[in-house]
């Protein structure tokens, strides 16, 4: 029996997936109109999970800026598909962690997510190589001259900044005593409860991008 919140991210899913990814296949002002909604969302919601906290506001709705500027880089100049990519790793992640967390449930990760486990852990890990992988054997990126050892270790690195962010933001829903973001986003919370891994896996990937030019 499926219970009422996995229906509501089924739901949700099929809305928001088909959206996401007619902007970011369209491109361009496209893009740009996307990611500003996104921007001001999830500045909204940093916003207002950090209240007082003056300098922390800030510096969230700065780094949001930034991480947005770097999507839309790594989509117009490094190519759709290299994005694609990155996405799927982060979105993997999310999934093999929540569906491994739920089937094999076992000891909690950390007291700053009481829902994390370790069998989450693992499957975000797992099914992150999986899907990357088997994306990669489907395109014509030319990722560490296709040197499969490098390739996992990259993977498996995107997806543990994916879990390290998701990680931070639950430590300030923890500090606002809040269980989501928001609410936009039925069966998920808020965007930021959605996209917290990959809004620090792409700057990230962004900085490195630069740096190995």
């Amino acid at each position: 029996m499926i219970d009422k919140e996995i229906k509501q991210r089924i739901l949700s899913s099929l809305i928001l997936i088909p959206v996401a990814i007619f902007f970011i296949f369209k491109g361009t002002v496209f893009f740009i109109f996307f990611l500003s909604l996104l921007f001001f969302a999830t500045s909204y919601e940093w916003s207002k999970m950090c209240k007082t906290e003056n300098f922390i506001k800030f510096f969230g709705i700065i780094f949001l800026l930034f991480s947005f500027y770097s999507c839309y880089y790594l989509r117009e100049n490094i190519g759709l598909i290299f994005f694609l990519f990155i996405i799927l790793i982060c979105v993997s992640t999310d999934i093999g962690g929540y569906v491994f967390g739920k089937t094999f449930k076992g000891p909690k990760l950390t007291k700053i997510s009481p829902h994390k486990t370790y069998a989450g852990v693992v499957g975000s890990f797992l099914l992150s190589l999986a899907m990357g992988l088997f994306f990669l054997q489907f395109t014509n990126i030319d990722l560490f001259k296709n040197d499969n050892i490098k390739i996992s270790i990259g993977i498996l690195f995107i997806s543990l900044i994916s879990q390290l962010g998701d990680l931070i933001i639950s430590f300030f829903k923890r500090k606002a005593k809040l269980k989501n973001t928001g609410n936009i986003l039925p069966g998920h919370g808020g965007l930021l409860d959605r996209i917290d891994g990959m809004i620090f896996v792409i700057p990230i990937v962004f900085i490195l991008m630069i740096f190995i030019k």
